[in-house]
C-alpha cells in the first residue's frame, strides 16, 4: 500500500491544542494505518500513513479533533517512498 508523510502546522493557541490533545492523540493511535506520529520542533507534527490514495488519508484527517477544531492552520501531504534506511525494513 502507498505511504504518504503528511505534516500539520498548528495554531498558536496553546489552551486549545492543550484541551484537545488527548482526544487527538486517542484518534490517531486507533488509526491501523498510522505507522508513525509525533510532534516537530516547530509547532507542527509529522505523520506517515499508509493509506490507498491521498484523497483517502486526508478524508482520514479531516476526522481528527486538531483538524476539526481548527487548530491545524496547514496541512501538506505527499507520496512518500522510502528507499533507504533502518526503519525500511520494518515498513514491508
Amino acid at each position: 500500500m502507498p505511504i504518504f508523510a503528511v505534516t500539520y502546522a498548528y495554531t498558536s493557541d496553546t489552551d486549545s491544542l492543550d484541551r484537545v490533545r488527548p482526544e487527538h492523540r486517542r484518534f490517531l493511535a486507533d488509526q491501523p494505518d498510522l505507522l508513525l506520529s509525533g510532534p516537530t520542533d516547530d509547532n507542527g507534527a509529522l505523520l506517515v500513513f499508509e493509506g490507498a490514495s491521498r484523497e483517502a488519508v486526508e478524508g482520514l484527517l479531516d476526522q481528527d479533533p486538531f483538524y476539526a477544531a481548527g487548530l491545524v492552520v496547514e496541512r501538506s501531504t505527499a507520496a512518500w517512498n522510502p528507499v533507504l534506511g533502518s526503519l525500511r525494513d520494518h515498513l514491508g
